[in-house]
């Protein structure tokens, strides 16, 4: 498979020497195992007196190292003096009581430890529980669309976003050439490496009503999220549960890297809210896969695909009220604050008017934004800058 070099690799590089323990998340099949290929390459060709110790729990030749004793003892019998060891370690949770090994090996304070993971025992919330040293986390998401871009090697942007917004960033799906294809192969990653995992870990038995709750999220990216609600919704197709069952299985969901929460935040009150989130999808394909593509919602796919890129680049993101109004997202990083709306079409005057007006009851002088579908070059409109999605992606 072609690989590209991705800004994760950058990341570890700047990272690369210091004592915490670099911790790789993200959902199954988005390049996690790709780019620590990628930074061993990088090793091997820029680092003197190197000694890579290589775990791979995806292969069967370490099936037998499940076990953090047996782990322990391989590192620490491959362990070279006087060079400089690195410790790489792909789906670290496979192993039973890895933890007390990294900790074990931090403690010892001979190793570079690299660790990869796609579940909940290394989502950052836990990272501080989980190891004593200090933990520096990256989180790999699917490829955006400036790396698909630099993949296909497209020139035309236009065409390009059209079959990215049908394909996805799950590079795995490239290497098929049709697009039926290419689901076939999304919904077997997403029902056997992601499904599978939630039922297996959290020990479900009700597997028909997670499914259904799964399909429900994934028709619903963008809307705002009842528990309740969603509890009768499912309850009314005669599958019986409650608000707190349904509260459990999207966190698992989440905790699986599957779906993204944002919470809403009350602008003019400046108070975050605590019920009625919104879920966008780790890559909108999947739902695609899943639940078919009939009745294409480009608004919505457009808005999970902003959501995940705003993550991507760093941003702490929110969904925003305000007078009874949404602002799609309200992006936060450091002293950065930018008001985000999100519209398939604002061909229409009309249109523009009723996605620019949220905005322009906010007050503040912090940047304001509309990005849609234009196929044009960014432009303003009462003090509103407009981006074209491919290019505002493409930056």
């Amino acid at each position: 498979m072609k690989l590209i070099k991705r800004n994760y690799l950058d990341t570890l590089i700047e990272v690369m020497g210091t004592p915490d323990i670099k911790v790789i998340t993200g959902v199954r099949r988005s390049g996690k195992s790709k780019l620590l290929e990628l930074f061993k390459e990088y090793i091997k060709n820029n680092v003197k007196n190197y000694n890579i110790i290589d775990i791979n729990y995806n292969s069967l030749d370490f099936e037998y190292l499940k076990e953090y004793h047996k782990l322990n003892d391989y590192i620490a019998q491959r362990y070279k003096k006087e060079m400089n060891n690195f410790v790489l370690i792909d789906e670290v949770q496979m192993c039973e009581g890895f933890e007390k090994t990294i900790n074990s090996l931090h403690a010892e304070e001979k190793y570079d430890i690299y660790i990869t993971g796609s579940n909940a025992f290394l989502l950052s919330s836990d990272l501080a529980t989980l190891f004593t040293g200090r933990t520096f986390e990256i989180e790999v998401y699917p490829f955006s669309f400036k790396e698909y871009l630099e993949y296909f090697q497209y020139e035309d942007i236009d065409k390009a976003f059209d079959k990215y917004v049908m394909e996805g960033g799950m590079s795995g799906s490239y290497l098929y050439n049709s697009i039926d294809k290419k689901y076939d192969y999304l919904n077997d990653i997403y029902n056997t490496l992601i499904v599978r995992d939630i039922f297996e870990r959290n020990k479900i038995k009700d597997e028909k009503l997670m499914s259904s709750l799964n399909d429900f999220l994934m028709d619903n990216i963008s809307n705002r999220t009842s528990l309740r609600n969603v509890a009768n919704s499912l309850n009314n197709i005669n599958l019986e549960t409650n608000h707190k069952t349904v509260g459990n299985y999207i966190e698992y969901l989440c905790e699986a890297f599957a779906f993204y929460k944002m919470s809403r935040y009350d602008i003019k009150g400046k108070k975050y809210l605590s019920s009625d989130e919104k879920y966008y999808l780790c890559d909108h394909a999947f739902r695609y896969a899943r639940l078919g593509t009939k009745s294409l919602d480009y608004g919505r796919i457009y808005e999970n695909i902003v959501a995940i890129e705003l993550l991507r680049r760093g941003y702490e993101v929110y969904t925003g009220m305000l007078y009874n109004k949404e602002v799609d997202f309200i992006a936060l990083k450091r002293n950065e604050k930018v008001y985000i709306q999100v519209s398939d079409n604002i061909e229409y005057e009309k249109t523009l008017k009723r996605e620019a007006e949220p905005l322009l009851q906010i007050k503040d002088a912090y940047p304001k934004i509309i990005i849609a579908r234009t196929k044009h070059e960014d432009y303003q409109y009462e003090g509103i800058q407009i981006y074209d999605i491919a290019n505002w992606l493409a930056k």
